[in-house]
């Protein structure tokens, strides 16, 4: 059976639908699907043993240069590219009107949400068959559950596997290390600076190597002054997804904002803690096994607000406890 998989972002969204892919799979021995994403995240799904071909897809950038990409043929070789191979099934599991368009390319019936249950219930005019799915779960079960119901298999029971080897992915490393995933979008999803820098300090107090990512010039100096004049911390090159993935799988553990790089540790099953302020976990946090969830609790926590800042109850002192307890049951488990 081959099934075109529809889910082009955000890197959060791809990452929890891995699970799903290794239901189906293990439900329906020999199927395979094709995935349609944004091709800065293409390298992901190839990751997954039930991918056949990722098929890149670059919708935002393609908004932008609407003109060139019509003239270019970059549109046309992707329409060719769908309506050139023969699918059982298509699903779209994003939900969305733009997801839901791409599906009109492929001759196979197209499964997707109801009017109820998709992000945009316009989307289910374009899917033949619709599924229900009940809007108050976490994301990555919402997915689980429609992939059962378009594939006809029953649900499994636990926690979702994410299908990926992070032994495969990781590098060999010369000593234990922390990762500190500080970059995030919204400005109120920042933990303060001086927060990193004193937990930073901690742990590097105690022996801990800390490393630290970035992906623009702002993260960068941010990254720099954390680690200024500790001997045990350093600031990483800048790296692309793949080389992320690799770094983040030979961490003994993380700390992350809410940011997609934290949803890759929990993939790659690396004990992360996650901190949250203007957002809650309940249905788009890092899910997974040793995975904790610490949320602040001021007056503008959990309230949605990309600018106002929240994160004054949580200080770097109970995410050090939390940190030691997390590396001590891994240490004894």
């Amino acid at each position: 059976m081959r099934v075109l998989l529809i889910k082009t972002s955000s890197l959060g969204d791809v990452i929890h639908t891995l699970p799903a892919l290794t239901d189906a799979a293990r439900a329906i021995p020999g199927i395979q699907f094709d995935w349609v994403v944004e091709e800065g995240f293409a390298e992901i799904p190839a990751w997954h043993p039930a991918v056949a071909q990722v098929i890149p897809v670059a919708i935002r950038r393609w908004r932008k240069q609407l003109w060139h990409t019509l003239k270019s043929g970059e549109w046309a070789r992707f329409k060719q590219r769908l309506q050139g191979t023969r699918y059982d099934l298509v699903i779209d599991a994003q939900g969305l009107l733009k997801s839901a368009w791409l599906t009109r390319y492929a001759q196979a019936p197209v499964a997707g949400l109801d009017r109820n249950s998709a992000r945009e219930s316009m989307a289910c005019r374009f899917y033949d068959r619709r599924y229900t799915v009940a809007r108050d779960q976490h994301a990555l079960e919402r997915v689980r559950q429609l992939f059962a119901q378009a594939l006809n298999y029953p649900l499994p029971t636990g926690i979702g596997d994410y299908g990926l080897n992070r032994a495969q992915l990781a590098d060999a490393a010369a000593q234990p290390y922390l990762l500190f995933l500080h970059g995030t979008t919204w400005p109120s999803k920042h933990w303060p600076q001086a927060h990193w820098r004193e937990l930073a300090e901690q742990m590097s107090a105690l022996g801990w190597a800390i490393r630290l990512p970035w992906g623009n010039e702002v993260e960068k100096a941010r990254a720099e002054q954390i680690a200024a004049g500790l001997e045990n911390a350093a600031v990483l090159p800048r790296l692309n997804l793949a080389g992320l993935a690799k770094v983040i799988a030979g961490a003994s553990a993380c700390v992350a904002v809410d940011t997609g790089l934290g949803h890759l540790a929990a993939a790659l099953d690396v004990p992360t803690i996650s901190l949250y302020g203007p957002t809650l976990p309940g249905r788009v946090g890092a899910y997974g096994r040793s995975q904790i969830h610490l949320c602040a609790s001021g007056p503008n926590a959990g309230l949605g607000d990309r600018h106002k800042p929240c994160f004054d109850s949580l200080p770097p002192q109970r995410v050090m406890t939390e940190l030691h307890a997390l590396l001590l049951a891994e240490d004894n488990a």
